[in-house]
């Protein structure tokens, strides 16, 4: 069973890693960008000449390690599952940087037995050199199989402020992507290695009837939509992208994209695969300047 106070105060390390321009456009070349090599629009951020790192690489870079694998930990971590992700971009990304990444538990939440658990984690991002900070990610897991850890214990945090819900009205605007067949495959490379994305026989015995995209892989493509058809196309615009993540994409998918304008710096977001009816992120929220 999960131990609160185990996995409220893990001593969860520092991460320092190092990236070249080679790994800013292997991550939006990942994500699929540059599917159109033609298109100055997407050559920004797979091209050295005037290179622009894709913000969201924030979200990728300088993980920790999987400390919820312990057994200490209590964890099922079989059923753990990512459900949100929220970064706030506080300056650019670099093209390159050796970055330090600061991560803390900020909440361990009880659902109840049967109705699984919360563990929100909070991340800084800091450039080594300045000792700048670069972002704020904040990632929500939802544990199904460790609901009513707090009947024992007695303890458990309240849950975390819920994202809100997109506008019931038609979207103010759409853009559609096309994934590659090899996202996965290639997003893999930038340091997520789970057979999940790659191996067939493990994707069968999790119950998808093929490797799915990363999760991350499917907020980044959000944050490119995003920079695409509200900011610009200028990456340093963007200063917030917090997603639900409801459903798995397969590679070779189509997204589609709908914005809700809330005012001139906020919009509401959500993204939807029609092939298959169902909706893959809900509840975003996207922040420009």
């Amino acid at each position: 069973m999960l131990n609160y106070e185990v996995v409220k105060n893990w001593p969860i390390e520092d991460v320092t890693q190092t990236y070249t321009a080679r790994d800013v456009m292997l991550y939006a070349l990942g994500l699929g960008i540059g599917s159109d090599p033609l298109d100055a629009q997407q050559l920004r951020y797979v091209y050295e000449k005037q290179l622009q790192a894709m913000p969201t690489c924030a979200a990728a870079f300088a993980w920790p390690k999987s400390w919820m694998r312990d057994p200490r930990a209590g964890v099922d971590y079989l059923k753990l599952v990512h459900g949100e992700q929220d970064v706030r971009f506080l300056h650019p990304m670099p093209s390159a940087a050796t970055i330090v990444s600061k991560t803390r538990v900020s909440l361990v939440s009880d659902k109840g037995a049967g109705k699984g658990a919360i563990v929100e984690l909070k991340r800084d991002l800091v450039e080594e050199a300045s000792g700048e900070r670069l972002a704020e990610v904040r990632q929500v897991s939802f544990l199904r199989g460790d609901g009513g850890f707090s009947a024992e214990s007695g303890m458990s945090d309240p849950p975390p402020e819920a994202l809100p819900p997109v506008p019931e009205r038609a979207p103010d605007r759409e853009f559609v992507f096309s994934t590659s067949t090899q996202g996965a495959l290639i997003y893999r490379l930038s340091g997520d290695s789970n057979p999940l994305h790659a191996d067939p026989e493990v994707a069968a015995k999790a119950g998808f009837r093929q490797p799915i995209l990363h999760g991350l892989a499917t907020y980044g493509i959000a944050g490119y939509a995003a920079i695409r058809n509200c900011a610009g196309n200028d990456a340093a615009r963007l200063k917030r992208l917090a997603l639900r993540l409801t459903s798995p994409v397969y590679p070779g998918e189509t997204i589609r994209f709908q914005f809700w304008r809330e005012s001139d710096t906020r919009l509401h977001l959500r993204a939807r695969v029609d092939a298959r009816d169902v909706v893959v992120l809900n509840n975003g929220i996207v922040e420009i300047s």
